[in-house]
């Protein structure tokens, strides 16, 4: 399974970004799709995850700020953020999902970067 994320960069808070996601080495159709993020001196924690009936699920921390979204055909999964703030800062991760919030035990990609300054 190869994973690439992209689409990270810097932003002053209250910005916008979407980051982009694709996957190959499976079904991509046949499953959950997820984002995490791991912040610097803290550990991997869940995001976002969309299933293939359309259902989404989220951490608290979101309160309606991001949106997550799949594109079978193109295999690529988005996370469109916004009114972003300095706590989002952090090396964001795609990943298959086996549940809502767990992801399965593949290696991680290599991440894509967000920065928000205050």
């Amino acid at each position: 399974i190869h994973i690439v994320e992209s689409g990270g960069g810097s932003v002053q808070a209250g910005g916008s970004l979407t980051l982009s996601c694709t996957e190959t080495g499976f079904i991509f159709a046949n499953y959950g799709l997820g984002w995490f993020r791991q912040a610097p001196g803290k550990e991997r924690e869940f995001v976002a995850s969309v299933w293939n009936d359309g259902k989404t699920y989220y951490a608290g921390f979101v309160s309606g700020r991001f949106t997550v979204s799949r594109d079978n055909g193109k295999k690529t999964l988005s996370l469109q953020m916004n009114d972003l703030k300095s706590e989002d800062t952090a090396l964001y991760y795609c990943k298959r999902m086996k549940s809502q919030r767990e992801h399965f035990g593949e290696r991680w990609g290599q991440g894509t970067q967000v920065s928000v300054s205050s």
